[in-house]
């Protein structure tokens, strides 16, 4: 029994140390970039005297970056399941924009202040040896996949090189607005929106409008 105990106790301090590792990483990569941030500082801001404690924890920093990733999409989809099935078969395009935005906004609420994750995905959408992991792990998701066919379900009139462009509008804009907010919080100063779902719904009004913009006809 004092073995099982042992075994238990060793397992809560690993896993301890393991969300202390991401949590300071996240951050560090939100304030400073990817590239500019190596395991070693990131072992000694979260207090480990072993500065090898990232690989030896998660191995590289892709693996590290991984981990962040997997960790808050597990959340935000935790969110956006329920979303979906309230609205699964809706040919409202509202109603999925809703469930790309929200489940994301509701999640960066949630952690209370100051957040990274969203400044955090900012810097892995900006650096290029790190976008292709984000968007593996993003679309591995079953909820979000069928949010992303919901919406091409509505915009099925579109031109297919139209869409496109728009779908990178779409992330641009949600992964930047978000960021933007994250910082302004962060720094003290205004914000346009009183909260997050405040920020949410304007978010999506956008969105909606940007993705049902007219299309200039081609000659």
């Amino acid at each position: 029994m004092v073995t099982d105990v042992g075994r238990t106790q060793r397992a809560e301090q690993v896993d301890a140390t393991r969300q202390r590792l991401l949590d300071t990483a996240e951050r560090l990569f939100a304030e400073l970039g990817l590239a500019a941030v190596s395991n070693r500082q990131i072992s000694a801001a979260a207090g480990q005297g072993n500065n090898a404690a990232v690989g030896y924890h998660f191995g590289g920093k892709a693996d590290l970056v991984r981990a962040i990733i997997e960790r808050r999409t597990a959340a935000v989809e935790a969110i956006r399941e329920p979303m979906v099935e309230r609205v699964r078969g809706s040919r409202d395009l509202r109603d999925w924009v809703n469930c790309l935005i929200r489940p994301v906004t509701a999640h960066l609420d949630s952690l209370g202040g100051p957040t990274w994750f969203a400044r955090f995905g900012a810097q892995v959408t900006a650096d290029p040896a790190f976008r292709s992991v984000s968007a593996e792990v993003a679309l591995a998701t079953p909820s979000l996949r069928t949010v992303l066919d919901g919406v091409d379900a509505c915009l099925a009139d579109l031109p297919e090189d139209v869409r496109r462009t728009r779908w990178e509008m779409v992330r641009l804009l949600m992964t930047h607005g978000c960021a933007e907010r994250e910082q302004a919080l962060a720094d003290g100063g205004r914000t346009t929106h009183a909260d997050w779902d405040a920020a949410a719904t304007g978010m999506v009004d956008a969105l909606v409008g940007l993705l049902r913009a007219p299309v200039t006809p081609r000659r």
